[in-house]
């Protein structure tokens, strides 16, 4: 049908067929003009929207219609399939939900930009898939353009990528496997990231820190012992150097942090293995006349070590290339790549939240006893 034939039938109210089930449907005033599937169903005619006339062109409608006819060749009522279609998400609905039941949860602005950044930008080419439609090669085609050019970024985009295929399982819109996951999926398809930094905190290769662990027992100073601390532990600078004796249970061989403290605001326990209670020993014994209530004490009584002096510390054992905060990198990779212990058990031992509220109750009471088990399987891959 040529373009002015079907204008001029497109100003004539009624429907017109078009073959195959297909109608241009004009309202009596010729107003409103849309195309439409008719067709039998249960005894009953169906009429099936398939969009404006001034939207959807001749081509794009039989295109459409053909669609519906091979639905019902296969038994199946295109309607019915069609509002299926609607009640399934896209990985950007759910991404997008997603970031809004998170943000409460973020400190600051910032976190939820990147996230947003993240899912909007790098997973462009996911968000209008259907969320139960997304395959392993879906992700590869976002993850691999910025693998090892943006290893830092890469590594955020796919947990963020898992977190929403997470959150749609768990909604119910999809099934089986993640095909985010790293551990034993996407692990043997791509090549393992570049460690050299993560942000701004140069971190060393986990492979290299046990070597690093011996050079820096060398030394028997207060700072050395603050260093070697929060690489046992995890923690950040600030927390180990603000380390006080009322927060250590050694007994329990626990330390509490108070919210006040953290950076998360809120309290965070730390189980504490043989070498890190055997460091307290030691800092209690050699800190002499600056013992104070501070574990770690500064050269001034009643001060903290400086950040500068744990980095001076590093320095003398010949990890100058790399930051303190930088072994909480190391150890998360690590944990990652050659532990089975699972993400959220890692992700807990750095105090980051992981999943909503009822799935943080469900694991309190066991996270503890896990991340004690991961804190001492991390000495004994750094006493080597």
């Amino acid at each position: 049908m040529s373009q002015p034939a079907l204008k001029k039938l497109a100003s004539k109210p009624g429907r017109h067929a078009d073959g195959g089930n297909l109608y241009l449907s004009v309202s009596p005033d010729s107003s409103a003009k849309r195309w439409v599937f008719l067709y039998r169903w249960r005894g009953k005619t169906v009429e099936m929207g398939l969009g404006p006339f001034d939207d959807v062109g001749l081509a794009a409608a039989r295109e459409k219609a053909r669609g519906a006819r091979e639905l019902l060749a296969a038994g199946k009522s295109p309607l019915a399939a069609k509002r299926d279609q609607s009640a399934r998400p896209t990985f950007g609905k759910v991404a997008d939900d997603l970031i809004e039941a998170l943000r409460p949860s973020w400190k600051n602005a910032k976190h939820g930009a990147q996230w947003v950044m993240t899912l909007q930008v790098y997973a462009k080419s996911l968000r209008p898939l259907m969320v139960d439609e997304i395959e392993t090669e879906d992700v590869l085609r976002v993850l691999r353009p910025i693998w090892n050019d943006k290893p830092e970024t890469a590594s955020r985009t796919r947990m963020r990528i898992e977190r929403v295929l997470d959150a749609a399982r768990a909604s119910g819109y999809r099934a089986g496997e993640n095909p985010a996951r790293w551990k034993g999926h996407l692990q043997a398809l791509l090549a393992p990231r570049a460690k050299l930094s993560r942000g701004h905190h140069a971190a060393m290769p986990y492979a290299a820190v046990p070597a690093f662990m011996q050079k820096l027992r060398q030394n028997l100073s207060i700072s050395n012992l603050a260093l070697e601390f929060g690489i046992l532990t995890a923690a950040r600078s600030g927390e180990t150097r603000g380390t006080s004796w009322s927060e250590i249970d050694r007994l329990g061989a626990i330390w509490t942090l108070p919210p006040e403290r953290m950076k998360e605001a809120r309290e965070h326990v730390v189980p504490l293995a043989d070498r890190a209670l055997e460091i307290l020993d030691l800092a209690k014994r050699i800190a002499g006349k600056r013992q104070s209530e501070l574990v770690f004490p500064g050269q001034k009584l009643g001060t903290q070590l400086s950040d500068a002096s744990l980095a001076a510390a590093l320095r003398r054992a010949g990890g100058g290339a790399f930051t303190p905060h930088g072994f909480r990198s190391s150890f998360r990779d690590w944990a990652g790549d050659e532990t089975e212990f699972a993400r959220e058990t890692a992700e807990a031992a750095l105090s980051h939240l992981v999943g909503d509220d009822s799935e943080r109750a469900y694991r309190r009471g066991t996270a503890l006893a896990k991340r004690r088990e991961l804190m001492k399987a991390w000495e004994l891959f750094l006493n080597r």
